[in-house]
């Protein structure tokens, strides 16, 4: 390893610290120093192998040979890292590939926001309640979101114990699908039980077209049993470097580095400064990563973090995931795309239609409406096909359950709903029905270019 890797890996840059935005405040430094060493010595939760393969998938995406699927938790947590909310999350993404591999006429990229995503950014270190100060809650991996002196104390032990919970995630993932649960003819018919409903009665015939090219499928002898597994891959923000730098192996074939805490990881809004240490850690990693871009920056410093990311313009290797909100994406993402396009780089495009959508609702609730989200992602497509580039996916915030988080939808989920069941500890999902109506109309989207 080199000694700019080191440096990487130890935050700094010629000897001089890099500056981390968005990692707390652990009282006791010895504790933190325990946990590092613990997470050195534990096994990769993925292999670079993998990882490579992903970035050829990526790479595909950019040129429209493939489309990337990324959804999953807003945060995790450990209290819900359990086998039922593990199945139904990887239900709804398969049943949304489904759909959208159908819409596309290309392979669906799927990877979960899951397996990791144990940290959050903050717009405050401190949260108050009623005259009462305490720390931000930032993730389970942190510390507790329950609001007492004791549960909001960041522990480094909750780095190890993201790791275990990171682990058994990925176990039952890979056995979903790896052993028969992703077989396309159940997915299909799930995804016919949704359409069943009278509220999603519209996408029939979309679903009635699915059910035509099954049956041809099978009157050619299509191999069915070749498609009872699919690959999914895991994805989660990079944010607690304390987590993802001793989770960073070589590569034993190439000697290059890894992130091995997930297959793909992405630096986020707040912390995407090209001269920090996020962006410099990501820079000498090898797996594919992402960099989500708002309204707020400009075509100079995506271009920026182009030079520094991915010098050599590697295909694959570099997904901006756009989060304008749906009045603001047509105008701010079109110069962007330009000038990265003009300057021949190598990029694939994914849109993040929920985190530019989210408002207080008036009864206190913090939420997104669903209308507002696929008015975003039809704004990206319509960018896209305008330019004559690649739109190359879209990342989501979703659960398999039924929570009311979000407004809107065929179900209608109103103001007065939200409390019924909003479950998240951060911010709002689309649900599992959202989920799935949002794929239908993403498909009607792709069918169309």
């Amino acid at each position: 390893m080199s000694t700019t890797e080191l440096d990487s890996l130890a935050g700094l840059r010629a000897g001089t610290p890099l500056v981390a935005g968005q990692q707390p405040t652990w009282p006791d430094q010895a504790a933190l120093a325990d946990a590092v060493a613990i997470l050195e010595s534990y096994p990769p939760l993925v292999f670079a192998g993998e990882c490579d393969v992903l970035r050829d998938r990526v790479a595909a995406a950019s040129t429209g040979d493939a489309f990337m699927l990324m959804g999953g938790d807003c945060a995790e947590t450990f209290v819900n890292a359990t086998a039922d909310n593990i199945r139904d999350r990887v239900k709804t993404v398969l049943q949304m590939a489904a759909v959208l591999t159908y819409g596309a006429s290309v392979p669906v990229v799927k990877i979960g926001r899951m397996a990791g995503q144990y940290a959050k950014p903050r717009s405050s270190d401190t949260e108050t309640r009623e005259g009462v100060t305490l720390p931000a809650y930032r993730g389970d991996m942190v510390n507790d979101f329950e609001f007492t002196e004791a549960a909001r104390r960041p522990d480094p032990q909750r780095l190890v114990r993201a790791y275990h919970a990171s682990s058994a995630t990925l176990n039952l993932v890979r056995a979903f699908t790896s052993g028969g649960f992703a077989d396309l003819r159940h997915v299909h018919d799930w995804n016919r039980g949704f359409v069943a409903n009278a509220a999603n009665s519209r996408y029939e015939k979309l679903a009635h077209d699915i059910d035509k090219a099954m049956k041809f499928m099978a009157a050619c002898g299509a191999d069915f049993d070749a498609m009872r597994t699919t690959e999914f891959f895991s994805a989660h923000e990079a944010l607690l470097l304390d987590y993802e730098r001793p989770l960073t192996r070589i590569d034993s074939r190439t000697g290059r580095l890894y992130d091995t805490s997930a297959h793909f990881v992405w630096v986020g809004e707040r912390t995407r400064d090209g001269e920090g240490a996020h962006i410099d850690y990501v820079s000498h990693i090898h797996n594919p990563i992402g960099a989500k871009v708002s309204d707020k920056a400009s075509p100079d410093d995506v271009l920026r973090l182009i030079e520094r990311t991915n010098p050599d313009n590697e295909p694959g290797r570099l997904t901006f995931i756009t989060r304008m909100g749906a009045g603001k994406v047509r105008d701010a993402l079109p110069a962007i795309v330009d000038k990265v396009t003009a300057s021949g780089a190598h990029v694939t495009w994914v849109c993040d239609p929920m985190h530019g959508n989210t408002f207080e609702s008036a009864s206190g609730y913090k939420t997104r409406d669903f209308e507002d989200v696929v008015d975003e992602v039809r704004g990206f497509f319509e960018v896209h096909r305008g330019l004559g580039t690649v739109p190359g996916g879209i990342h989501v915030e979703l659960t398999g359950n039924d929570v009311t988080e979000c407004l809107g939808g065929a179900e209608k989920i109103l103001d007065a709903d939200l409390n019924k069941r909003y479950e998240s500890v951060c911010d709002p999902r689309l649900n599992h029905q959202q989920s799935l109506e949002l794929a239908f109309l993403v498909a009607e989207m792709l069918a169309q270019d």
